[in-house]
């Protein structure tokens, strides 16, 4: 290998170092994964596309997805060369590189960078050197990484390839077709909904999805059930596999990878999964659309550290419709019971019922402000006389039962109808307490913990109810994401979808690195590109926050 080395940059007065290595036309560019892990370096490696037989032209994503699920292959192959089991990591040595979840997303691991106008392929890995043995760490980095570099580059197999970019252009144009549709889903015939014991993959021996024929529609060549806008109905008896249709949709809002079963369940992109959340912090949102009034508070401007489950549920869906949200996804079974239904009995005896059930505002939600909703009930008839299609799930066979449910819905007492709500809630937050640095500090503070926790400066965050994040890594990146706008805001009040939005746009056309700093010896090294919806729900979820709520005339 041949060290690039230093020069002298007079614009700068400075020499500046090159940590670059080439083995031949391969770079490999050595930095510090932390400051505290001065043995466990950061290396990408930089593979011309020239060596890969590569197009400029290629779906960048679809290619660093692809690149990356290849190299996990080949880092396999590295540690089973060294592999010792009688010793750990630190005295043996060991390579690492992100192992992806089914789902394609742009990340820091693969990626594609241009050099002096040339293309290259990079791939990024840590590696534990191991400890006091100098020869077998030289003998790790210059000579068995590079030669099954080259093994990679004499394998790539651009069929595979090809096949993962024609899977992710079809998926695209459906997605298309969806946006200019009367549909927000649709689930191909033969996709395998249910998962693996380890969520990696399609169970085996599971049933093939197939649509009841009345709602099944064709888009693209394929064939399967269209899930219209408006208000839709799962439901069915214990284990008969509507949960797993909802936690199929959920995951639909990105790609999978060929084999993963989910390929062609293809949801609108904005959706999100909606709970109750016992516990959570609220600040400063108006829920009375759901909740009229709320003793000694104000429901039109209602905050609280620990919400109950009523409330949470009623905040994360305005707080949902105020991200974008067009499509939300409920599960009673991770719901509250008082915020979802309230049967006639019920009405009649509670004369003084603060909550507006779901079920009295859920068809207003579509007719409104445009939101739809794929509703699993299993335990209540009150859906059925608000929903446009119901579903019923049966051994996990779908069947089409919207009209036999109308019919037991003919003689039921007509509701009376309540006044409309008002949707639309627009938020600045100031930034005082906005900081990565504990009140007091001159250092900041930024961990994810394994227990469902996010500490930012004096905050500590409760994400355990947030249910569309993919990985750590995509917590990771959030996680740095809202420490950069905290660290370089300037302004005294922000919107933070503009600010979010502008920093995620930055993230997809510089690189997701770009937010990742060395300071914090706490994270891995991986980053992948989230949604706004999840940072978002994060930094609502901050309990030393101060949001102010805007007419919308004041947002100019």
């Amino acid at each position: 290998m041949i060290y690039e080395g230093s020069f002298y940059d007079p614009s700068q007065g400075v020499t500046i170092c090159d940590p670059t290595y080439w083995n031949n036309d391969v770079a490999y560019y050595i930095e510090r994964t932390h400051k505290l892990t001065l043995d466990k370096p950061c290396i990408t490696i930089k593979i011309p596309f020239d060596r890969l037989g590569l197009d400029e032209n290629m779906d960048q994503v679809v290619l660093s997805d692809f690149a990356l699920r290849e190299w996990v292959d080949h880092i396999e192959a590295l540690n089973e060369l060294i592999y010792n089991r009688s010793r750990s990591d630190k005295e043996n040595g060991a390579f690492y590189c992100f192992r992806p979840t089914n789902v394609v997303l742009q990340r820091n691991a693969s990626f594609v960078e241009v050099i002096s106008e040339k293309w290259y392929l990079c791939l990024m890995i840590t590696v534990q050197l191991p400890f006091k043995n100098n020869d077998k760490a030289m003998r790790m980095l210059c000579k068995m990484l590079p030669k099954e570099v080259e093994e990679f580059i004499a394998k790539f197999d651009l069929i595979k390839l090809n096949a993962a970019y024609e899977l992710v252009k079809k998926q695209n144009m459906i997605r298309e077709w969806l946006k200019s549709s009367d549909y927000c889903a649709f689930i191909a015939n033969g996709s395998i909904l249910p998962r693996n014991k380890d969520n990696s993959g399609p169970l085996e021996g599971a049933l093939p999805f197939t649509s009841p024929e009345d709602v099944e529609v064709e888009i693209c060549g394929l064939r399967g059930m269209g899930i219209k806008h408006g208000v839709t109905v799962i439901t069915g008896g214990g284990y008969s596999g509507k949960s797993t249709l909802l936690d199929a949709l959920n995951s639909g809002i990105y790609n999978h990878i060929i084999g993963d079963g989910r390929e062609f369940v293809i949801t609108d992109q904005s959706a999100m999964e909606i709970s109750a959340e016992e516990g959570r912090s609220i600040k400063n949102i108006n829920i009375t659309p759901f909740i009229k009034w709320i003793p000694n508070s104000s429901a039109e401007q209602f905050s609280t550290d620990y919400a109950s489950g009523s409330t949470s549920q009623a905040a994360n869906i305005m707080e949902a419709i105020n991200f974008g949200c067009k499509l939300l996804l409920i599960d009673e079974d991770r719901s509250a019971t008082n915020f979802m239904i309230q049967d006639i009995k019920m009405r009649s005896l509670i004369k003084h019922e603060p909550i507006t059930p779901f079920t009295e505002r859920v068809r207003e939600l579509y007719e409104a402000v445009g939101v739809s909703s794929v509703l699993v009930i299993g335990g209540s008839g009150e859906f059925l006389s608000v929903a446009d299609q119901i579903i019923l799930m049966d051994n996990f066979v779908p069947k089409n039962v919207t009209q036999e449910a109308k019919n037991l819905c003919e003689h039921d007492k007509p509701r009376e109808r309540i006044p409309l709500t008002k949707w639309e809630i627009e938020r600045k937050i100031t930034t005082d307490h906005f900081s990565s640095y504990p009140q007091g500090s001159g250092t900041e503070k930024l961990m994810v913990s394994t227990m469902g926790y996010m500490m930012i400066g004096d905050e500590q965050i409760d994400i355990r109810g947030l249910y569309n994040i993919t990985s750590h890594a995509q917590l990771a990146a959030i996680a740095f994401l809202i420490r950069k706008i905290a660290v370089s805001n300037q302004d005294r009040l922000i919107f933070l979808h503009e600010k979010i939005k502008k920093a995620l746009e930055d993230m997809e056309r510089e690189g997701v690195d770009i937010v990742f700093s060395s300071f914090f010896p706490g994270f891995e090294r991986w980053l992948e590109l989230p949604r706004i919806n999840e940072v978002l729900s994060v930094i609502n979820r901050m309990k030393h926050l101060n949001f102010i709520q805007l007419e919308p005339s004041e947002h100019l």
